[in-house]
């Protein structure tokens, strides 16, 4: 009996002693935060050039020059009559014609190389009028020739669909330094239509800028 008791005893007196030794441990714990991952370097851009604005200091013609990135540009008189536009992305120069709804406009733009083609282009801008694409034998007996200089002008007027047509397109091709400059007059049919004889004669004042 005396036995179990010193052994109960002994067994008391290590559990004080270790619990004893447990609360003076002091457990340090170091938190590691993870690294930030890199940031990954920008992509690079290149700012779009401005588009040139336009001369209209003479109240009679608007006289403009501009360049394509990739070689010289042209020059034109445009009529009294048109006004020139605010400047907008991708193009070189925008006249505004008339005052009605909705607006008539010669957009001119550049792009280097021949940008898929006469017949490629032609039928972008049916596509636009709603109107089925057309095959390289009827752009041949739809396009027209204009020699004005050194340029040499293709041009074509597309009706839109419907009867009579709400929409018109008189447009111009005019390869030039490596680059195709395109002409694009766009309107109600009837405004297109009427002025389509300063569309060509405009076409007639184009020349290499310089």
């Amino acid at each position: 009996m005396c036995r179990r008791i010193s052994a109960l005893a002994s067994l008391a007196l290590l559990s004080v002693c270790l619990t004893g030794c447990r609360k003076d441990e002091i457990v340090t714990y170091r938190l590691v935060k993870d690294p930030a991952p890199a940031a990954s370097p920008a992509a690079a851009t290149t700012p779009a050039p401005a588009t040139p604005g336009l001369d209209t200091s003479d109240r009679t013609m608007a006289n403009t020059a501009v360049a394509t990135a990739s070689g010289p540009g042209l020059a034109w008189d445009a009529p009294a009559s048109w006004t020139a536009g605010p400047e907008r992305p991708m193009r070189k120069a925008t006249f505004l014609i008339g005052s009605g709804s909705p607006q008539t406009e010669l957009a001119i733009t550049a792009f280097p190389g021949d940008v898929g083609g006469n017949l490629a282009n032609v039928n972008r801008w049916r596509q636009q009028l709603s109107l089925a694409p057309i095959s390289e034998a009827e752009l041949g007996a739809s396009l027209k020739h204009m020699d004005v200089g050194p340029l040499h002008i293709d041009y074509i007027e597309i009706a839109g669909a419907g009867t009579p047509p709400a929409s018109r397109v008189l447009g111009a091709l005019v390869p030039y330094a490596g680059s195709t400059w395109f002409f694009k007059l766009t309107g109600p049919a009837d405004t297109v239509a009427r002025e389509q004889p300063a569309f060509l004669a405009f076409l007639r004042t184009l020349r290499p800028a310089g």
